[in-house]
């Protein structure tokens, strides 16, 4: 009886708001807390409200329509296409480029997991409106192009991307004016989608392969830090840690050992961190050597240590834990836009316990704590399902997704009716006066946006001005499609398997 009451507890905290399937003496029992692959699907669908340039015929985020299709034509090239990053009109290259390694980095490690969805077709699409603008910014061995439009400009205006009409400002790096982060982002992230698309196209992969090569040599050999896009996306941890991500993603894309004997000859550049997201890619790059570390090239041990480190200063209860979680168990890292810190770190846990699983390692050690793969694993799941809607708001931070989600989104586009209900042009002032600080819902519901999350008492205020809560971002929804991707299974999506040992359903249910 006590038994069983244990099993009873167990289901009971499993399931939460969930679907609990009983068997008989021996079944597999199946407990799952939301339809992940709807998440999955809808995640990956915000990427399209994001396009910018002529949108293809196969376009299902219809209030959005073709937009910015001069870009670059102050400088003779063509940079019509890309996204936009985030609730504003301004084409970031750097965080765009992140945003596509994330996505690649889930096609590869989940590819069956996302099949099983049907969502695959869907995610290589996204990954590849990436790629093809991240290839037309990279116009010469020693250029390339960082941004277009002119963020103040951009920021003081409140209009959708189909009426943009301020400036479409250029702005690159070269040797002269060298940016290396934003080079070694793209170097990533085009050896990350390499891998992803080396099955399917393997003349686009190669080409992805040879600039992404490129971008590293030009991105190693002229370093300074980057500061184009100050004060909306400049460096603070420096240039070392996109160096070693990159190097990273071309070793496994190439596996040239010259790759490899980078990161090697640059292990003092590995540091102990907090956090992974737009700025900072030390805890990637530190899970991906480990995985080789895992593999047999243990002289990669400083990444494997480092990359425990995280998942110690990450995890409640580690004796050297040094991000806390709002009372609502939230990790809480910024008050701005949390919740991009919040999945990525999620994705980096989900893949690290991963690669501890299939290495057989018994987990990871904090001082006198030590923590199970699967240990981290529900942790990392807690996370997924407090942005989901488990969480003292009782709300979903996707919108779209559930019964009560973020209604005034900070997004122009989603903000002022599309050009098809509304074809006259709507300029700065009259989209500010007349849909930023109106209180009504957005006409338009940009389904799987992320919001940047509740504070740090878990309070969150619906407020399209509210920008720090309610903006999403691309790279922000591309952690979460790698963190949702992991809580997928082929045959049983979302769901945890626990097997009944001589212990019927209807026992069970009597111990209650």
């Amino acid at each position: 009886m006590f038994l069983a009451w244990g099993l009873v507890v167990l289901l009971t905290a499993l399931a939460s708001t969930s679907i609990v399937r009983l068997g008989i003496a021996g079944e597999e029992v199946c407990v799952t807390n939301y339809n992940y692959g709807d998440v999955l699907g809808k995640a990956i669908m915000f990427l399209e409200g994001q396009r910018s340039g002529k949108l293809p015929a196969s376009q299902r985020v219809k209030w959005r329509a073709n937009s910015a299709l001069s870009d670059g034509k102050p400088d003779n090239v063509n940079l019509v296409g890309g996204y936009y990053d985030a609730g504003d009109n301004v084409k970031f290259g750097w965080p765009t480029a992140f945003t596509v390694t994330l996505l690649s980095w889930a096609a590869i490690e989940y590819q069956k997991e996302i099949s099983s969805v049907n969502q695959l077709g869907h995610l290589h699409s996204a990954i590849r409106w990436g790629t093809n603008f991240l290839l037309k910014s990279h116009t010469s061995t020693t250029t390339l192009y960082t941004q277009v439009g002119d963020g103040n400009a951009d920021h003081q205006c409140w209009e959708r991307p189909e009426d943009m009409d301020t400036p479409r400002t250029l702005y690159k790096i070269s040797r002269d004016s060298p940016g290396t982060e934003a080079a070694a982002e793209a170097a990533a992230a085009l050896a990350a989608a390499s891998i992803v698309f080396k099955g399917v196209n393997c003349t686009y992969s190669a080409k992805l392969l040879n600039h992404s090569q490129s971008l590293f040599e030009f991105a190693d050999k002229y370093r300074g830090s980057y500061s184009g896009s100050c004060p909306f996306y400049c460096s603070y941890s420096g240039y070392q840690d996109e160096l070693l991500w990159a190097a990273a993603w071309l070793y496994r894309a190439s596996r040239a050992n010259i790759y490899l004997n980078y990161v090697l000859s640059n292990q003092g550049w590995s540091q102990a961190v907090s956090e992974f997201s737009w700025d900072n890619k030390f805890a990637g790059a530190q899970s991906l050597l480990a995985e080789e570390f895992y593999a047999g090239k243990t002289n990669l041990n400083k990444f494997k240590n480092d990359a425990d480190s995280f998942v110690c200063a990450v995890m409640p209860g580690s004796s050297s834990v040094q991000i806390k979680t709002t009372p609502g168990g939230l990790l809480f890292i910024r008050d701005s836009a949390n919740l991009q810190y919040v999945t990525s770190s999620s994705m980096v846990l989900f893949y690290y316990s991963r690669i501890l699983t299939v290495a057989h390692i018994d987990g990871v050690q904090c001082g006198s704590v030590h923590f199970s793969a699967s240990q981290i694993r529900s942790f990392a799941k807690s996370q997924v399902d407090y942005v989901l809607g488990n969480n003292p708001m009782k709300m979903s931070y996707m919108v779209g997704f559930g019964s009560k989600y973020p209604t005034q989104l900070h997004h122009r586009g989603s903000s002022i009716p599309s050009i098809q209900a509304h074809p006259s042009k709507i300029g700065c002032s009259d989209g500010q006066s007349n849909y930023y600080f109106s209180t009504k819902p957005n006409p338009n519901t940009h389904v799987g946006a992320i919001v940047g999350g509740p504070d740090a008492n878990d309070q969150f205020k619906d407020l399209r001005s509210d920008y720090s809560h309610s903006e999403p971002t691309t790279y922000m929804n591309a952690a979460f499609v790698g963190s949702v991707a992991a809580l997928l299974t082929v045959n049983n999506e979302g769901c945890v398997q626990i097997r009944l040992n001589n212990i019927t359903s209807q026992m069970l249910i009597n111990s209650v």
